[in-house]
């Protein structure tokens, strides 16, 4: 798995390609992910196999594993 460190209230979004059964997957279950590891302000949109994310990190700056389901993630401006 490839790596990323996120900042302390710096906003990021993320290119998301789910596989063959998880592209059932609802928007809202998509953003409950990105929160479960803690992301706030979280907005996915898309359907079917490709999803786009935004959102914001409140906490201290982390480094950590990012899902092979994630191809690309950036911080943006807000």
């Amino acid at each position: 798995m490839r790596r990323f460190t996120v900042e302390k209230g710096k906003h990021y979004q993320a290119r998301i390609t789910l596989g063959f059964v998880q592209r059932l997957a609802t928007n809202e279950m998509v953003a409950g992910k990105f929160m479960e590891v803690g992301f706030t302000d979280v907005v996915v949109t898309g359907s079917g196999r490709e999803r786009h994310a935004t959102g914001l990190w409140p906490h201290q700056d982390t480094t950590a594993e990012i899902p092979n389901e994630i191809d690309h993630i950036e911080q943006i401006e807000v």
